[in-house]
C-alpha cells in the first residue's frame, strides 16, 4: 500500500505537501480496517512517517503537551502520563522537552513502537494509575474507539487529566465518532465519572485544519 511513496521518499528523501498530505491519507481512508491501517503504519514507521508529519506539517504534539503542562506547572518530573496511540512519540518528545519524565506509551503498530521506544523517553515501570492519559493524531478511521474513553477513567487517578485531539471534521465526518463521541463524553460527564475542562477548538493542527481539544479532569 505504501511501496510507490515509500519509493520515492527513498529517492528525495523528502515528501512535498501533496504527497505529504496523500501519505497520512492513506492509514485514515473510509473502510480501513484496523490490521490495514496498523500494517501500513508497520510499513511507513521507519522513516516515512516522522518526515510527513513533520513539526511542519503537524503541530499536534506540541498543542496536546502544551495543554498537559498548563494543567501540571510545577512537579512535572513526577507525573506520570500515558502518551495512548503514541506513534513514533511525537507528544513523548515534546512533553520530555517540558519536564516531564515518568512517561508511558501505548501504540498497536510494532514498526511505530519500536521506533518510539528507541527514543529512550519512555519508562519501563509497573504503574496502577496515572497522572494523565494525552493522545494527539490517534482519532480517526479504524483508530481509537469511542467506548475506549471509559478506560481512560479506570486507569486515570481522580483529579486527574484526560486530554486529547481529535481532527474538528472527524467529528462529523468519520463515522466512529459522528452522534456517538460527544454524546458519549456528556454521558460520561453525567455520570459523574469526569467533569469537563475545557473544549478549544485549536487551528493548524495539521497542515491548515483546526482540531478540537478535550480536557477532562478525572472524578
Amino acid at each position: 500500500m505504501a511501496e510507490d511513496i515509500l519509493q520515492k521518499f527513498a529517492r528525495t528523501k523528502e515528501l512535498n505537501d501533496e504527497d505529504a498530505f496523500e501519505a497520512d491519507a492513506r492509514a485514515k481512508r473510509p473502510g480501513i480496517t484496523r490490521a490495514e491501517a496498523t500494517d501500513y503504519y508497520n510499513q511507513v514507521a521507519m522513516d516515512l512517517y516522522e518526515e510527513y508529519l513533520n513539526p511542519r506539517r503537524y503541530r499536534g504534539p506540541v498543542i496536546a503537551a502544551e495543554a498537559v503542562a498548563d494543567f501540571f506547572p510545577q512537579e512535572r518530573d513526577s507525573k506520570l502520563i500515558l502518551d495512548f496511540a503514541a506513534g513514533t512519540g511525537f507528544v513523548g518528545e515534546e512533553l520530555s522537552k517540558r519536564g516531564f519524565k515518568r512517561l508511558h506509551c501505548l501504540e498497536p503498530s510494532r514498526g511505530m513502537l519500536d521506533v518510539a521506544v528507541r527514543k529512550g523517553i519512555y519508562l519501563k515501570e509497573f504503574c496502577y494509575m496515572y497522572d494523565c492519559a494525552v493522545c494527539s493524531g490517534g482519532f480517526g478511521e479504524a483508530a481509537v474507539p469511542v467506548v475506549g474513553l471509559r478506560e481512560l477513567v479506570r486507569i486515570v487517578k481522580p483529579g486527574g487529566l484526560v486530554c486529547f485531539l481529535v481532527s474538528e471534521e472527524y467529528l462529523t465526518e468519520v463515522v466512529e465518532y459522528r452522534d456517538r463521541l460527544e454524546p458519549l463524553l456528556a454521558e460520561m460527564e453525567q455520570a459523574g465519572m469526569w467533569r469537563r475542562l475545557s473544549r478549544i477548538v485549536a487551528p493548524g493542527y495539521y497542515f491548515d485544519l483546526p482540531a478540537v481539544i478535550f480536557q477532562y479532569v478525572v472524578c
